[in-house]
């Protein structure tokens, strides 16, 4: 049986540790599911108008797949709960004080932040000071 995630919001920014994945991604929409199948998407969401698919920004250029804005990859790697109130608006509020767009995936365990590449420093230092 899985363990329910962390709802505290004290607790989650106090531990939520994040973590800058290395490499650059991006969002890619796509109409076919034979994209869904390579093993280097890190994520997709059925849209009505395609695919949107998020993968590293050099699959996407072998794949030869547009894209418009490339982006680090922060990983909270505190295991918040799906039913945790508060944490998306507390460090998407930090991010957007410090003048950072942020795209948001919730995935069972963590949260994960995608922001502009070259806002990856800046983002990091915004979550980290956000946790004390």
């Amino acid at each position: 049986m899985e363990m329910h995630g962390e709802t505290n919001i004290d607790l989650l920014l106090k531990n939520m540790t994040p973590e800058l994945n290395v490499g650059d991604y991006v969002f890619c929409t796509v109409k076919h599911q034979k994209y869904l199948k390579n093993k280097d998407i890190i994520g997709f969401f059925k849209e009505k108008e395609g695919y949107t698919v998020i993968l590293p920004k050099s699959v996407a250029d072998t794949l030869g797949l547009e894209y418009t804005y490339i982006m680090a990859w922060i990983t909270l790697t505190v295991h918040s709960a799906l039913d945790a109130v508060g944490l998306t608006a507390a460090f998407s509020n930090a991010l957007a004080a410090a003048n950072i767009s942020c795209n948001v995936v919730a995935g069972f365990y963590h949260d994960h932040i995608f922001v502009g590449k070259e806002d990856a420093e800046k983002a990091m230092n915004v979550l980290i000071e956000l946790g004390y």
